[in-house]
This record gives C-alpha cells, structure tokens and sequence, in this order.
C-alpha cells in the first residue's frame, strides 16, 4: 500500500537537480488554453527545503488552489473582451485602456503571479506620470505613434510657387513642428478607476473559468475617486456664450440654447429628430445619443437607457419653432421634404444625419475662448443643473430633467453644494413664518 502511494507521489510530482539548485514540479492538469499538461514549479538550493515544497505544492493542486493555466494577462483581457456584454461603443473604450496602458505595464505577467502589490504598484505610477516614463525611458512627447522626424520646418512659398528656391524662413514666418520634452502629467483618477474596474472585471472572468483561484483586483486598494467638482459658467457668461453662438450663426444658437436650458448631454442633442419635439405641447423627448467611435457614427440608447420627457419654456418653443422653418426652407431649396426623421442640428443639406460630435466640442472651445472665457459644452449642463437647485426647484425634479438614475442621488453628489444652497433658503423661509413662543415683539 506504501509503495502505491509513493509511486502516485512521483507521478503527480517530481525533483529534479538542475546544476546546484533542485527543481520542484507538480502536475496541475491540463492547460485549459494551450491544451499541454501544467505545472506548478519552485526552485531551491537546499534538498531539503525541495522536499517541503513538493508536499506543499501537491497539497495546494489537492485543494485546487493552484492556476490551471499559464496564461498571461494579455490572453485573459482578449478572452474577457470576446465574451463581455457591452455596447460596441463601450467595448471600443476598453480597448482603447488595454492598448495605451494596461498591456505596455502587465500585458505580458502570468495571470497568476498579478498581486494586490503589482496592481497598486501600476496605479501608484500612473498617478506620478501617464506615460510611467521611469519605466519606457520616455524623454520626448512625440506628436504622432508614426516614424517621423521630432523637429521640422514648414516652409511658406509664395502661391503657385511650390518649388524649393531659397528663403529666409524668419521674414516668411516659416512654422517649426518639434516633438516636445517629456512632462510628467498624471493620469486622472477617473480613468485609474477605470482601469481598476477592467482589470477586475477580466480578473473575476478568470476565476469563474477556473483559470486563478481568487481575484487579486478584490483585495487591492481602489483608487480614490475625487467629489464631483462641477464648474458652471455664471449667469453673465452665459449670457455671453449665448449671445456670441447667435451671432456665429442661427443654428448654431439654437444648439446652445437648448442644451443650456434643458441640460441635455451632447450625445442627446445631437440625436434629436423632429419626430422627438411637440412644439403644440412643448414636450421633448429624450429616446436615443449619437456618438462616434472610430470613423463610424452609432445612434444607441441613453446613457442610463431610459427614455424621459421635459417640458420646454415658450421661448425655447418659439425658438425651435423658428429653427423649423428655417429647415423646412433649406431642405425644399434641394427639392426634398422635412421629415420627422430628420435631425435637428446637421452639417448636410438635406440633415440627414447628425452634426460631429466633436466639431461641436471644438467649435463650442474655441467661441469660449475667443470671448475670454474657460469653459467647455458639458460645463453647460452644469450651468442648467446648478441654475435650477438654487433657484429652489426639487431634487427629483431637476434629477428627472438631466437624465440621472437612482432617484436624484447622483445629482445630489454631483451638485451637493448648490443643495445645500436651496436648503439654507428653505430654512430661512420656514424661519421666517413662524413665530418663537415666549418671545415679546419688540
């Protein structure tokens, strides 16, 4: 019976000597991935220190707490990819993650030997500088991933004169395009999170397969994520953005006006069709966005996937009542007809399809800019958000309008302090009803 059992005991693990040091290897089954028998292997310089790992390792494939694999991280984030329910536009961004900063640090670490420590390791770099230039030896910020030269000169010439006679480049204000010394800049802890909660998520895939015995991402410290700090424009800037949106162009007004009083988000704004507004009740509703990911345009659900509906002011319904007639009058110039399926804001004739998410974010920049003013198109929503709480409209109410979930309390952590604002007007209000028993009126 000894001698049965010892046998087994050498089949499932063995010693080996490797020059001066002893070589532990255990039989851990077949590698789910490759389809190749797995080991657990050690090494050590003392026989007797051999021994001890063998029985601890047989002990550790007895309780099935060892890998069943080899694979490294890389393999476990393709395979979680492949089999993740998300949207495309969502999946688009974690690749974006995988490939810029989670597989230039850990792409190629056996899933096996990722800790708590190495996790929190990557995030501590990636709080000192994005690019863990300690780590690839970046001293340059190139402009491009392409070959390229870091310092060029672009030429001006005179018109219909390409050719390469001689200049000086000082008077013909020549342009020189150089790639930048290398600044640390901090990734923000938005996007650490977010490369927490992949890392988790492909973790946690590993362990329901079989692959690791536990998720290393569970015991790691999360990184912190900041209290909302939104910044609104004031009410006297915008006015001005307004004003200088209408006097660029009419449409282009009639786009910041009804993001700045209805708070949409700018996915939202640009997915309207007319068929969504009811110019009659001064009803619109909210059913889809539009985003771009890649070259290609996608029209999906709300953020929160939810429809909802919002009342419109009568001078916002005047407004798009004009903008209507305004494409109406375009799209019959070509010979066509306004649809309800048409969009609201386009840059085609006959609008089609809608305007490019991010041309409205640049043109939007760039305005602000132009009248002095650090602002950018979300700040909007803050602008809307932040407006109606101080002036003491409810919580769910303005929660309702923008679109968040779980009844108002993201709005409430988004936008504490204008609440907190509201209630101290409400205090004084009740205050200033009621009379204090006891005390003589003056």
């Amino acid at each position: 019976m000894a001698k049965t059992a010892a046998s087994s005991r050498r089949a499932r693990g063995h010693i080996r000597r490797r020059g001066r040091s002893f070589q532990v290897l255990v039989y851990a089954g077949v590698d789910p991935l490759t389809g190749k028998p797995h080991y657990l292997t050690e090494s050590t310089l003392d026989e007797a220190e051999a021994q001890k790992i063998l029985t601890r390792l047989l002990a550790t494939v007895d309780a099935q707490r060892s890998p069943r694999t080899k694979a490294n991280l890389e393999s476990t984030l393709e395979a979680w990819l492949r089999t993740h329910d998300a949207e495309g536009t969502t999946l688009d961004t974690y690749r974006g993650y995988v490939n810029r900063t989670i597989l230039p640090a850990l792409g190629n670490v056996a899933i096996a030997k990722i800790t708590p420590q190495v996790l929190e390791e990557l995030y501590a770099e990636l709080r000192r500088c994005r690019q863990r230039c300690h780590a690839v030896g970046v001293s340059v910020d190139h402009r491009t991933s392409v070959e390229h030269e870091c310092r060029t000169v672009r030429h001006r010439r005179r018109p219909g004169r390409p050719g390469p006679e001689p200049h000086d480049c000082e008077k013909a204000a020549c342009v020189i395009v150089e790639c930048p010394p290398h600044v640390c800049r901090p990734m923000a802890a938005s996007s650490i999170r977010q490369i927490h909660w992949i890392l988790s998520a492909a973790l946690a895939a590993a362990v329901r397969w079989g692959w690791i015995s536990s998720n290393p991402a569970d015991a790691a410290k999360k990184p912190r994520q900041r209290r909302p700090q939104p910044e609104p424009p004031s009410a006297e800037e915008a006015a001005r953005i307004a004003e200088a949106a209408w006097a660029q162009d009419e449409e282009w007004g009639a786009l910041v006006w009804l993001v700045m009083v209805t708070g949409m988000r700018r996915a939202e704004v640009l997915a309207l069709r007319w068929s969504d507004v009811n110019l009659g009740t001064g009803m619109l509703t909210i059913r889809r966005s539009y985003v771009r990911t890649g070259s290609r345009g996608i029209e999906k659900d709300t953020k929160t996937h939810q429809m909802r509906r919002i009342s419109l002011d009568a001078e916002t319904v005047a407004m798009l009542s004009e903008h209507r007639a305004r494409c109406q009058t375009q799209v019959r110039a070509l010979g066509a007809q306004l649809s309800e399926q048409t969009f609201l804001f386009s840059y085609r004739p006959v609008r089609d399809a809608p305007a490019d998410p991010s041309g409205v974010t640049h043109r939007y920049g760039r305005m602000c800019s132009e009248l002095g003013i650090d602002s950018h198109l979300h700040a909007l929503r803050h602008y809307s958000a932040t407006e109606l709480l101080a002036a003491g409209v409810d919580l769910r109410t303005v929660a309702g309008r923008l679109g968040h979930g779980g009844g108002g309390a993201t709005t409430l952590r988004v936008y504490a302090a204008w609440v907190g604002e509201a209630d101290r007007r409400a205090s004084e209000i009740l205050g200033s009803r009621m009379k204090r028993p006891g005390r003589n009126p003056q």
